[in-house]
């Protein structure tokens, strides 16, 4: 009724409006009817704010702004980040947006951005409804179907948001006629086909984002001509061809990411001096780029951030890299880098980290490495370095916290410096090294400790007591090693620390030959991955694994272990793979199973399980091989139980 009512006063409007203006204030007509449409379709806001839209002066709605001397609505302000009380706040509103909206003729601003349930398409009719339209924002909605071609219409538009919605199709080519755009952004959507060459007449973009869609094709080569661009991002697409030279000639570009495609051929810059003096950030890593890094790379003097990685370079590490004095994030690994470490890598102050892992770079490491004084992360594993032991200096750098030395040929024991290193060991992988002697009981004091991987090494002794005492341990990995004796100085961690950070345990390949009765008895509750395979475990698994709820991944395969399976195993809700192959299980698998709906990969095979397995999904869409080796099981996928 309260509708009704509203076009009542709005027909009343349409026929004597002007001496109704002169009397009261009211809003447009057609605005009214503009905004009304908009709400209608609204069926939930968080906010509350469209409550507020009552009477027929609009221009006193929140998120409503008018010009002063027509009276008609030039923005619609109502994004779904708000500020309240110094804290940020996302509302979301569920409906559709009504393409009524483009009644309102005058609109300059419409954001709607970040809105999350906002559904729809943008009107078709926009670019000849909206002739004003300086800025569209439309960003984190569930927006579908294509940008349309009367986009192009908009001559005044400044500002074109449309990221993270799920709008599809090429991008048009009239997008190259709006000579006043200075920011396009459509990440994160599913447009097809190439970037328009058109897209290069918009001489003043200065931030044009395209990342994570399906756009293919090359890079256009008049790329160059939007001589005023500061931002570039066409990463995660499936761009090809090679990065054109004439990027070089973006005197004004400080962000480049091209990451993430099928980018082919050499950097092609810098190829002089003085060229693109603003760039900061470069991306290229995840391509199939090849040839050298350029001799002159040192020459971009405003970087700060560079990622080569995951490409096919060759060659070694350019000394003109020590000229980049701003430099704080280096990514090099996954090439075939060769060569030694430059000594100039030194001279790099403000590095704050340092990943060159998986090249072929030659060792020794040059004691210039030692001044790298602001370095918290350091990255040189899967080399050729052939270390023989760490680096003293490595121990000694003021801070350094996360330090990955994995396959870097180093022998003996774990090096008791690592204990009284300046700023506290959060991340330690020494895996794939011929480490021998014990786990040293030391490792206990390193209580900031999050993430220790010493697998694939010569170990060969009891996890010590002590290792209870890293509450804040999330990542362990002793894999492949001859480790012995029990497994329960892990699982006590949570008995310790029932808000433990413990996700990740992997102690598979060694030789334990108890403590698989400690699993879930204290508060591991947030384990996701468990490896105890191939080891000597014996005993039954206890009911209290029921508790490991958040479990995703559990492989007890090749152990000693018996009795029967606890229907508790039914309360791993999260179960993706299950292995506990190749062990003595015993009895029925339980019924409960049906219930783990998440289960992709199970392994019951080589044990002593009989009875009928039950009857539905998941249990019955697993292949034989799964259940063989059990002579007393019977039932689909094996063959029919007897009567």
């Amino acid at each position: 009724m309260a509708f009704k009512l509203l076009w009542v006063v709005v027909f009343t409007i349409l026929t004597y409006g002007e001496g109704l203006r002169s009397t009261s204030e009211v809003c447009n007509p057609s605005d009214l009817k503009g905004l009304a449409s908009f709400k209608s379709g609204i069926i939930e806001d968080s906010s509350d704010r469209l409550t507020k839209w009552v009477g027929l002066n609009c221009c006193k709605w929140e998120g409503i702004s008018c010009d002063d001397t027509s009276g008609r609505v030039t923005e619609i302000r109502l994004p779904g980040f708000i500020s309240t009380d110094g804290f940020l706040l996302q509302s979301q509103m569920k409906g559709w947006l009504s393409p009524s909206v483009a009644l309102i003729s005058s609109l300059e601003v419409i954001d709607l951005g970040g809105l999350i349930g906002l559904s729809g398409t943008i009107p078709t009719f926009i670019g000849f409804r909206l002739p004003k339209l300086r800025k569209l924002i439309l960003y984190s909605n569930n927006l579908t179907g294509p940008l349309p071609e009367s986009i192009g219409k908009l001559s005044n538009l400044e500002e074109l948001v449309l990221y993270e919605n799920q709008l599809s199709g090429s991008l048009p080519s009239i997008l190259g006629s709006l000579k006043n755009l200075n920011r396009v952004l459509l990440y994160s959507n599913r447009f097809t086909g190439m970037i328009p060459d058109s897209i290069t007449n918009l001489k003043n973009l200065a931030q044009l984002d395209l990342h994570s869609n399906s756009l293919s094709g090359h890079i256009p080569h008049r790329i160059a001509d939007l001589q005023f661009l500061e931002e570039l991002d066409l990463s995660s697409n499936l761009l090809t061809g090679s990065i054109p030279l004439s990027l070089t000639n973006l005197t004004a570009i400080s962000v480049l990411y091209l990451d993430t495609n099928y980018l082919q051929g050499p950097i092609p810059f810098p190829s002089r001096s003085e060229q693109m003096p603003s760039l900061s950030f470069l991306r290229l890593h995840s391509n199939l780029l090849t040839g050298r890094i350029p001799s002159m790379f040192g020459n971009l003097v405003s970087l700060q951030r560079v990622s080569l990685a995951n490409n096919k370079l060759i060659g070694a590490i350019p000394t003109s890299l020590g000229n980049l004095s701003a430099l704080t994030e280096l990514y090099l690994y996954g090439n075939r880098l060769s060569g030694r470490v430059p000594k100039s890598i030194g001279l790099l102050s403000h590095l704050i980290l340092l990943d060159i892992s998986h090249n072929l770079i030659r060792g020794p490491l040059p004691l210039q490495m030692s001044s790298l004084q602001n370095v918290q992360t350091l990255d040189l594993s899967f080399n050729r370095l052939n270390l023989s032991s760490i680096p003293k200096w490595v121990a000694e750098l003021p801070s350094l916290s996360r330090i990955y030395l994995a396959g870097c040929g180093i022998q003996g024991k774990i090096p008791h410096f690592l204990q009284t290193t300046p700023s506290p060991i959060q991340e330690l992988d020494l895996s794939d090294n011929d480490l021998s002697g014990s786990i040293p009981t030391w490792l206990g004091s390193l209580t900031q400790l999050y993430s220790l991987n010493l697998s694939r090494n010569s170990l060969a002794s009891t996890i010590p007591d002590s290792i209870t005492k890293l509450q804040d341990l999330g990542m362990l990995d002793l894999h492949s090693n001859k480790l012995t004796g029990s497994t329960s100085q892990v699982f006590e961690i949570g008995h310790r620390f029932p808000d433990g950070s413990l996700t990740y345990i992997d102690l598979s390949d060694n030789s334990f030959s108890s403590g698989i009765d400690q699993i879930g008895t204290g508060a591991q509750i947030g384990i996701r991955f468990l490896n105890l395979s191939n080891n000597i475990l014996q005993g039954s698994l206890p009911s209290s694994i029921g508790r490991l709820k958040a479990m995703e991944i559990i492989d007890l395969s090749s152990n000693k272990l018996g009795s029967n399976l606890p229907d508790s195993l039914a309360n791993l809700s999260s179960l993706q793979k299950m292995k506990l192959q190749k062990n003595r299980f015993s009895g029925k698998i339980p019924s409960g199973f049906l219930k783990l709906i998440k289960l992709k990969d199970m392994d019951l095979s080589d044990n002593l399980l009989v009875g009928e397995i039950p009857v539905g999904k998941p249990l019955s869409d697993f292949p034989i091989s799964c259940y063989s080796g059990n002579r007393g099981l019977c039932g689909k996928p094996l063959t029919p139980c007897k009567l």
